[in-house]
C-alpha cells in the first residue's frame, strides 16, 4: 500500500478516535483538535500501528503501556481546564504521546522517564517530528528540580500517594494530576496549590502501572 493511502487511513482513524472521546464527554476544543493533529501511530512500533487508534491501552515494552486515548484526554482536560498554559512537568514518557500532545497544545513541557530504553525511543520520536521537549532520565517521583516551579504536573503512573517534592515543585495556583490508590485501581485526583494550602478533590477510577521511585511504590 503506498504510504499516502496509509497516511489517509491514520488520518481517518483518528478522526473516529475523536469522534468517540466527543461521545465519552470530552469537549474541550483544544484538547480535541490536539487530538485530531498529532499522529499517534508514530509513537507506536511500525509493525504496531495498526493498533494505534484502537479505544485501549497497548504494550509499549519494559511493563509499560501508552494509555487508552480517553486516558490521556481526561487527563489533558482536567489540566487545560485548571492550566491553560505555562510550564507543565510530565512524570512518565513512556511512549512520548502524552508529552506531544502538551507540546502541541502550546505547553512548555519537561518529561522524566526512569527506563532508559524508553527515553531513548521517545527521545528519537521527538527528534524525527522536531518538537522541542524537555527530557530528563532519572526519577520521577522526585520531579525536576532545577526547572521549578511548575504550573501543572501530570503523573502518567499511580502512586500510594501525592509524592511531597512533586507538590513542593508546584507554582502558587499550580495543579498535579494524579492517579492515586493501590495496585488494583486509583482515582484520579487534582491537587492545586493556594499558597501553603493544598486542595485535593478526587474523581473516576482508572488503573495504571505503579509510580516506582523513592516517593512512589518500590521496584519489584
Amino acid at each position: 500500500m503506498a504510504e499516502q493511502e496509509y497516511d489517509r487511513i491514520y488520518e481517518d482513524r483518528r478522526y473516529e478516535m475523536v469522534e468517540q472521546l466527543k461521545r465519552y464527554g470530552i469537549t474541550n476544543t483544544r484538547v480535541l483538535e490536539a487530538f485530531l493533529s498529532v499522529e499517534r501511530h508514530l509513537f507506536f512500533d511500525p509493525e504496531n500501528r495498526g493498533y494505534a487508534y484502537d479505544d485501549c491501552a497497548f504494550p509499549i515494552g519494559c511493563g509499560q503501556t501508552i494509555s487508552q486515548p480517553y486516558t490521556v484526554a481526561y487527563m489533558t482536560s482536567m489540566l487545560v481546564e485548571r492550566c491553560p498554559s505555562g510550564k507543565v512537568l510530565e512524570i512518565g514518557t513512556g511512549s512520548g504521546y502524552q508529552a506531544a500532545i502538551l507540546n502541541f497544545m502550546g505547553y512548555s513541557v519537561y518529561t522524566v522517564e526512569r527506563i532508559p530504553e524508553l527515553f531513548k525511543r521517545a527521545s528519537a520520536i521527538f527528534s524525527a517530528l522536531g518538537l522541542k521537549i524537555h527530557q530528563r532520565l532519572g526519577d520521577g517521583t522526585l520531579g525536576w528540580r532545577e526547572n521549578v516551579p511548575y504550573d501543572g504536573i501530570i503523573v502518567t503512573a499511580g502512586a500510594p500517594e501525592p509524592p511531597p517534592t512533586l507538590l513542593e515543585q508546584l507554582a502558587d495556583s499550580g495543579v498535579i494530576i494524579i492517579p492515586i490508590g493501590g495496585s488494583a485501581g486509583q482515582r484520579m485526583t487534582v491537587i492545586t496549590r493556594s499558597g501553603d494550602t493544598l486542595r485535593r478533590e478526587e474523581f473516576h477510577a482508572f488503573a495504571f502501572v505503579p509510580l516506582i521511585g523513592k516517593e512512589g511504590w518500590r521496584d519489584g
